[in-house]
């Protein structure tokens, strides 16, 4: 296998393929990507959501790119894009996905907002992570996962970076278990083809992104 091929295989079992559909919000889950806040904008405009919460403080990979923090910034392009402001709830005080779920679920509350449903909005490879994760702290929510339309090849060209993509792929594949484990997401399946991959790229030094057991 090469490289490329074992990084097809975790950004297929990443992937959800949650069929589109109408809810009562979206969350758009901060990220170095604002191709995230980019495809929350297409689906607003298609009609899929009436209301947008943007959640997101800064990482290490984001503090450069995103100085006044992930939701803002997102929520800036997204009204760039034509969403209007007043469609848009920031959240800017989220560190990681537990923090996004669990913070805009109180801020949300706070404004008398309890949705139903919810469009979840990430980068690719952060579906199955975000999906587990609000099955296990907002377990009543009715969640659809959707991301940018994009081949590995053509995402890997929209970052700029293979081996951040790659890292990145490697490091969330990592989180399904370590987080499922610690308490802090639902169980999921990890196929033996994605666990042979993950092994193959961590052996070849995809390493950057891993997190020790015990660490959230």
């Amino acid at each position: 296998m090469t490289v490329l091929e074992d990084a097809q295989i975790l950004w297929d079992y990443h992937q959800m393929h949650h069929e589109p559909r109408n809810t009562d919000i979206a969350i758009g889950l901060g990220s170095h990507d604002i191709g995230v806040a980019e495809h929350t904008a297409d689906l607003y405009h298609q009609g899929r959501f009436p209301l947008i919460v943007f959640t997101g403080a800064n990482a290490p990979t984001t503090i450069e790119v995103f100085p006044r923090g992930e939701a803002v910034h997102y929520a800036e392009r997204a009204i760039q894009l034509g969403v209007p402001d007043d469609a848009i709830i920031i959240e800017p005080h989220a560190t990681n996905t537990g923090d996004n779920f669990t913070r805009t679920r109180e801020l949300l509350d706070s404004k008398g907002i309890q949705p139903q449903s919810a469009t979840i909005i990430s980068r690719p490879y952060q579906q199955r992570r975000a999906y587990a994760t609000c099955r296990k702290l907002w377990p009543e929510l009715d969640v659809v996962c959707a991301s940018r339309l994009l081949p590995l090849l053509d995402y890997i060209a929209s970052i700029g970076d293979q081996d951040k993509v790659i890292n990145m792929l490697v490091g969330d594949t990592q989180r399904i278990w370590v987080y499922a484990d610690q308490g802090f997401a639902a169980p999921q399946v990890v196929t033996p083809d994605a666990m042979s991959a993950f092994g193959r790229l961590a052996a070849a030094g995809y390493t950057r992104r891993l997190v020790e057991p015990t660490t959230k």
